[in-house]
């Protein structure tokens, strides 16, 4: 028999937060195989909304797998897909209404970048410093939050321009200095590298995942729309980390009035079951032809189809994208008394329960730090992850069923591992 603790076989290539070998998940909490008990405030990075083995979800895994596991969808179309499309609708804003799905968040991105060269006859896309938007080679090209994702991997698709995001806390300034410069260096970008009429167009995600927890402002987002706007670029919003209830909201955009021209959504979209989208209005998708895009499994996995759209229902029946609104406030409010008490915690920004903590010690990123604040938390077990550009984030990112008394169980944890190191 196998001992499920030997990963020797296993790629070296993952990385490990921990080596512990996870058995059993249930709510927010995962035991080893061992019986040991964690607080997972990581969640599977921002993929298991409505906890580890939500009943409702389990229960729609199971019945479907009881009925139909598989319809490849170029030549059936299964039911769930049929379903899931609706439900989503019922979701999305106002004139997103056509979908295409796929696996992984990477597969969406890469997707969506054809459908915007394919509705527009462009060649070239603009991102944003600090973005992540996979690992393929298409979307290591597209990302700009660590040298780690791309170093060694040259030479990348070409055609991909990077623009600055508007980082106020990394450039010192405030927000509104911060973000008219950075639509001012948007426009040279569009004079000086890369012509309207060659730009398909512009991939943002409105809260950066990878490269620090830091929302967009609402004011560059509509700016950033008029520019798309003035020069017939399409304007991709990458949700696939800040999506499904994650920032307080069905998609973390919405808030400031701005309506994307193609949504690409994936993690917390079906509970843990690999399912991504491409969203875009019927109009533009109509431009996409027929055959030009495709995969195996995509829109086939009636499986995890059926837990995307039970994951949707829990979502609205539980109120789980308004306890992210209260549990993120809360959870903000804690952390910024304990900023006030440890000088490290540079920064503490987010939105819903996408929340980060970025430290610095005399007046520079903290990655050291960081990494041994986690690692010790994690000895304690509570699961936290890093981002950012320098390793300096702390981010917070627990299931959107997270009560009051398990926020106040991890911070717990957390104050207690700055005051152990002496970071008064």
């Amino acid at each position: 028999m196998t001992d499920s603790s030997d990963t020797g076989l296993l790629s070296p290539v993952w990385s490990h937060l921990t080596t512990a070998v996870i058995t059993k998940g249930k709510g927010i909490y995962l035991y080893d195989k061992d019986g040991n008990k964690y607080i997972d405030f990581t969640c599977g990075i921002a993929v298991t909304n409505t906890g580890h083995c939500h009943p409702k979800i389990v229960r729609a895994i199971k019945e479907q797998a009881e009925q139909l596991i598989f319809g490849q969808i170029n030549c059936v179309v299964n039911d769930r897909a049929i379903e899931l499309s609706h439900t989503l609708k019922a979701v999305m804003p106002d004139g997103i209404d056509r979908f295409f799905f796929s696996n992984s968040g990477a597969e969406a991105v890469e997707g969506a970048v054809k459908l915007a060269k394919a509705a527009t006859g462009k060649t070239n896309i603009i991102a944003f410093e600090g973005g992540f938007h996979g690992r393929t080679a298409l979307t290591m090209a597209l990302t700009g939050s660590k040298t780690i994702y791309r170093a060694g991997f040259q030479p990348l698709p070409p055609g991909i321009f990077f623009a600055p995001f508007p980082y106020a806390y990394y450039y010192g300034w405030d927000e509104d200095t911060t973000v008219h410069f950075c639509i001012k260096e948007l426009k040279r970008i569009l004079k000086s590298v890369t012509a309207p009429g060659e730009t398909a167009a512009v991939i943002i995600e409105p809260i950066l995942g990878e490269g620090g927890y830091v929302p967009a402002p609402d004011r560059f987002l509509r700016e950033l729309r008029d520019i798309c706007d003035e020069n017939g670029i399409l304007m991709i919003l990458d949700e696939i980390q800040s999506g499904f209830g994650r920032a307080g909201e069905w998609l973390a955009h919405t808030v400031s009035g701005v309506k994307a021209d193609i949504v690409t959504m994936a993690k917390g979209m079906a509970s843990g079951m690999p399912v991504s989208c491409i969203a875009s209005g019927g109009e533009l998708m109509a431009r996409w032809e027929t055959g030009s895009h495709g995969g195996t499994y995509g829109g086939g996995n009636a499986v995890a189809l059926a837990a995307a759209s039970a994951t949707i229902n829990v979502m609205k029946e539980e109120n789980l994208i308004e306890n992210a609104r209260e549990m993120g406030a809360y959870l903000v409010r804690r952390l910024k008394e304990l900023q006030g008490k440890y000088p490290i915690m540079g920064d503490v920004r987010g939105r819903g329960l996408m929340v980060g903590v970025e430290l610095r010690k005399d007046g520079e990123p903290a990655p050291g730090e960081t990494a041994d604040i986690i690692a010790k938390c994690k000895d304690k077990k509570l699961l936290l992850l890093s981002c950012g550009t320098f390793g300096s984030v702390i981010r917070w990112i627990p299931p959107l069923i997270v009560t009051k008394g398990q926020v106040d169980d991890a911070l717990n944890i957390f104050e207690d591992v700055l005051h152990s190191k002496g970071e008064l």
